[in-house]
């Protein structure tokens, strides 16, 4: 049964933060709530720590709670969320200089010798054990907040570790992303079943920290956390994995499992195009067990490009799939990173004219026309020497190392790409209106006649409305 929050005795001592996890209910907050709250436990902890939960993406910073704490802990599992963690971590400390501040996530091991002037510890991707030691050593004084000692940890994969989500801190909001099908929202619930990547495609934040390393986490914890989101009210179910079917056996688990447990609930998963083309029976296995789409991080339609990302397919590969998914009725959603220094104006213009000719706008969020290529520290790009021509500072401020296109005009383009993007987004903008303006303002550049006639139709999903898709557009 579902336990609300008003049931459990919250310790205010500790705080943890999210800022930002792509609209959904934020992992980041509801996994180590459950390991901290399950550390009693365990031999060696007297007892649980119920932390105090605030995603600042629905709700506003309590200044009260926060000026009591003594310890702070900032999800920061994304570039998105570490920027805005930062803004956070000042407010905390102005309201309460004495608290501890720990920055806990993949950003945070990345980019954890910047954080050093807001930050009193950093813990890696897999943080939850070290999280749990150091919240213990805070509340028993020894670790003092104000000290500038920081502590640097939480690498080791969390094997013998339960990973089991507790939500019930959390605020029941229906500002988190919906899935819109046929005319209708659904509750989303986010939950994993893997963590890490066993690949290393060179732009990837994971690489750095897991080093082509992935693990499962048992179907039964996944299966149960499931079970628990559709007791919250959700119908469809989003997996936050890098890749879904790093793990193909695994994968099939959990989908079947689904299906024979949780009869009508949908789900969407993220995997590549290179697992997509070899696993094709299990994609259409998946699909039978509720599967509505898939995620796929393509970035690009330039194979110049894709070699250098080091992501294992080509422009080829891409539509062997996209024809695939239209065949069985599937949507495959792709995401891209379109803004590289190989990409040029005449490949950028090719992608937006391609995606159209091929009838597939309305299968991509027209943020991701904009997408420039962040370059994190500990980037394989920068070992690789590939970027190395291009390659400017490390900037502290933005957490990313700076790049110039050679071909000045691209960055313009960029910014002007990035604009019109987030307008359309802010306003509510037909995704199909604001494609036509990234599309014509493409073609005025590179003085190419905007196309005619009627495109080709790779209608890749059921239904007669427009593909399934999230309302929270920017998975990135």
């Amino acid at each position: 049964m579902h336990t609300t929050p008003s049931s459990i005795h919250r310790d205010d001592r500790v705080v943890l933060i999210s800022c930002y996890e792509m609209g959904q209910e934020p992992l980041g907050l509801a996994v180590p709530a459950g390991v901290l709250g399950r550390a009693g436990e365990r031999a060696d902890v007297h007892a649980g720590v119920h932390a105090r939960l605030m995603d600042l993406s629905v709700q506003n910073l309590d200044e009260a709670i926060i000026a009591n704490a003594l310890f702070v802990g900032i999800s920061v599992p994304m570039h998105t969320a570490l920027r805005l963690g930062v803004a956070a971590a000042r407010r905390v400390r102005a309201i309460n200089p004495a608290a501890h501040i720990c920055f806990y996530g993949l950003y945070a091991e990345l980019n954890a010798d910047a954080l050093a002037d807001v930050a009193n510890s950093c813990l890696g991707a897999e943080f939850e054990m070290p999280l749990v030691a150091l919240v213990r050593n805070v509340l028993d004084g020894r670790y003092e907040g104000a000290q500038p000692r920081r502590s640097r940890g939480g690498r080791s994969p969390n094997r013998s570790v339960s990973l089991l989500p507790d939500r019930s801190g959390l605020v029941d909001t229906e500002r988190y992303a919906r899935l819109a099908y046929e005319q209708e929202l659904h509750r989303v619930g986010y939950t994993q079943s893997t963590r890490g990547c066993k690949h290393l495609c060179r732009h990837c934040p994971l690489p750095p920290v897991y080093d082509g390393a992935f693990y499962a986490i048992p179907p039964a914890d996944v299966l149960a956390d499931i079970g628990s989101l559709i007791s919250r009210g959700a119908r469809h179910i989003t997996f936050a994995d890098p890749d879904f079917l790093n793990g193909p056996t695994h994968a099939r688990r959990i989908a079947h499992g689904i299906r024979e447990r949780f009869p009508g609930i949908t789900f969407d998963y993220t995997a590549k195009i290179e697992h997509l083309q070899h696993h094709a029976d299990l994609v259409e296995e998946l699909q039978d067990c509720g599967n509505l789409f898939v995620v796929s991080a393509v970035e690009s339609l330039n194979d110049d490009v894709l070699t250098r990302l080091a992501k294992g397919h080509t422009r080829s590969d891409v539509f062997a799939v996209f024809r695939h998914f239209a065949r069985i009725r599937l949507a495959l959603r792709p995401t891209f990173v379109p803004f590289t220094p190989w990409e040029t104006l005449e490949s950028y213009v090719d992608l937006l004219i391609t995606m159209e000719t091929e009838g597939l706008v309305e299968y991509v969020d027209p943020v991701q026309y904009s997408i420039r290529l962040l370059v994190p520290p500990g980037s394989l790009l920068i070992d690789s020497g590939e970027i190395k021509p291009f390659i400017g500072t490390l900037d502290t401020e933005r957490f990313t190392w700076n790049w110039t296109h050679p071909d000045p005009d691209m960055d313009a383009l960029q910014e002007e790409v990035a604009r019109i993007a987030a307008a359309g987004a802010t306003e509510s903008e037909a995704p199909e209106r604001t494609f036509r303006r990234l599309r014509d303002l493409a073609c005025e550049r590179a003085d190419r006649p905007v196309p005619t006639g009627s495109p080709q139709i790779l209608r890749g999903h059921a239904g007669t409305g427009p593909p399934p898709r999230l309302t929270e557009a920017w998975f990135c």
